[in-house]
């Protein structure tokens, strides 16, 4: 009991210092809601990279992944951490400087749907209204995933129903985000990332240390067929949905073959970035083009040793504790058991405080991209036109409540597994957004014709190919996102070719974007 309440009274500090942050920035961020919701283009380098990879990561960096690698051995969660760390640092390469730039040049964009809508000087707001939709949609279950984490995280430490502890993180994160806005959430998001890859990194070292050495983790896990397999996964023997324990020992399957096309399938989670809101949100709102070189060093380096340590966290956790979990949706809990047996009470408090700082930074972004969806581009955009500054930001906190309430009743389900709930919103991202961003940014003859078309094939297709198609098996079991991607793509080029080129006006400011500088 002594050891709950120094745990505590670590993690209720962190969130004074969190809530601290959104009253600091409360009074800019009522002042406009382009201060609200993009924080006036004024994000300096370190704050950049940090705030995208930190909102971008979420609860499932610290529980989803470590989650993986425990149950079914290093193979998925690898080939993931490494399609990640690809498509991150492509990300920054090609996306980051182009969308800084041409959103500033298409109307001074604030949000995503804005500067697809303003890239083609649309005047009905089509490609506004479904891009807002489809990251309401996505941005709801992609909170849900988060509130999973805080509720899989209050209820292991204090013993507490998992409903009531995800519904008090979920009411916190709604009044942080509500108060502070975009410049909170940033500056919070640069805190966070610091907390989560120091976490991450003492977990791992301290359980390398425990375990006897990396050489006495590598011995132990051969013992389990397959758990140290680039090319096949580790397959508990499952009875009446537990794993089954003979003598103390987990007893394994033959391990699955993980061949080809599965690993271009989880590669494929790299492609989700060129269509992460979240992330090209933090492109367009740095100070300077010219310092994005700088955010895209930090943002590599910080993904690269995050994933890295994840990854090697659910590994050592199988190594010292085999039979602790006995399902891959228990599994998830493997960083807080470790933090909890590794440290003492008040500074495994500051530890796990890593996942509600993982779950914080990426929870806000959500709800702040999405109120922006409905209050900046539906509300404004298009049903009342001549709201006041003041209404559209209040628009955008109501919008907040109803997008956390969706999120919170989706999280009601303590089964649900956070990694496929993101591995979903994800596709869903990926594949709507991604290719029209790329297209938009380097192919110039691209149409808005072929962007509306992109996009609901891309979006509608994740449902398709997940709750259809997939079904099938063999060759259809791929990651939703890489085929919806591929005809998002093929749809694009398509109808392009089959429709007028854009204006004069269009062309002309595709050609500034691709020269100017930001300084």
């Amino acid at each position: 009991m002594e050891g709950s309440l120094q745990m505590a009274i670590a993690m209720t500090l962190y969130i004074a210092v969190v809530i601290g942050i959104g009253l600091y920035y409360a009074k800019r961020a009522n002042e406009s809601t382009g201060n609200f919701l993009i924080g006036g283009r004024s994000l300096g380098p370190w704050v950049t990279a940090m705030g995208a990879e930190a909102s971008d990561m979420s609860g499932w960096l610290l529980m989803g992944l470590p989650g993986v690698a425990y149950w079914s051995g290093v193979c998925e969660a690898a080939w993931t951490a490494i399609g990640l760390a690809i498509g991150t640092y492509l990300n920054w390469l090609f996306v980051a400087k182009r969308l800084r730039v041409y959103s500033h040049i298409a109307g001074d964009a604030i949000t995503i749907p804005d500067f697809l809508s303003n890239r083609f000087k649309e005047k009905n707001k089509i490609i506004l209204t479904i891009a807002s939709l489809f990251i309401l949609i996505f941005f709801s279950v992609y909170t849900a995933s988060c509130f999973s984490a805080v509720g899989k995280l209050f209820s292991e430490l204090f013993e507490a129903s998992y409903v009531s502890m995800m519904l008090v993180g979920a009411v916190f994160v709604l009044l942080y985000t509500f108060i502070g806005g975009f410049l909170a959430e940033s500056a919070s998001d640069f805190m966070q990332g610091t907390v989560m890859i120091v976490a991450l990194s003492l977990v791992m070292i301290i359980g390398v240390s425990t375990a006897g050495g990396i050489g006495a983790v590598i011995d132990n896990a051969k013992n389990m067929p397959g758990f140290l397999d680039f090319f096949g996964l580790a397959q508990p023997s499952v009875k009446d949905g537990v794993q089954e324990v003979v003598n103390g020992k987990v007893v394994f399957l033959e391990p699955a073959k993980f061949g080809l096309l599965p690993i271009v399938s989880t590669l494929a989670w790299g492609l989700g970035y060129f269509g992460m809101p979240q992330v090209l949100l933090k492109f367009m709102a740095i100070r300077k083009s010219t310092e994005l070189k700088i955010s895209r060093r930090i943002a590599t380096i910080w993904v690269i040793i995050s994933l890295s340590a994840a990854v090697f966290i659910g590994m050592i956790g199988r190594v010292l504790y085999p039979t602790a979990y006995n399902s891959s949706t228990e599994s998830e809990k493997i960083f807080i058991l470790m933090s909890s047996n590794f440290f003492i009470p008040i500074i495994a408090g500051v530890v796990m405080a890593g996942i509600l700082a993982a779950t914080i930074s990426s929870s806000d972004s959500y709800l702040l991209i999405a109120a922006s969806a409905f209050s900046k581009n539906i509300y404004h955009g298009i049903f009342k036109k001549k709201a006041s500054d003041k209404q559209v930001l209040w628009a955008s906190r109501i919008t907040l409540i109803v997008i956390a309430v969706i999120a919170a009743i989706i999280a009601l389900d303590k089964d649900s597994q956070i990694f496929k709930v993101v591995s979903f919103a994800w596709a869903g991202f990926g594949a709507t957004f991604g290719p029209i961003i790329l297209f938009s940014l380097f192919w110039k003859r691209v149409t808005k014709a072929g962007a509306i078309a992109g996009m609901i094939t891309g979006g509608s297709f994740v449902f398709i190919w997940k709750l259809g198609i997939s079904k099938l098996g063999g060759v259809f079991a791929i990651y939703e996102l890489l085929p919806a991607f591929l005809i998002s793509c093929i749809t694009i080029v398509i109808v392009s070719l089959l429709t007028k080129p854009e204006s004069s006006e269009v062309l002309e400011e595709f050609e500034r974007a691709r020269t100017m500088e930001i300084e």
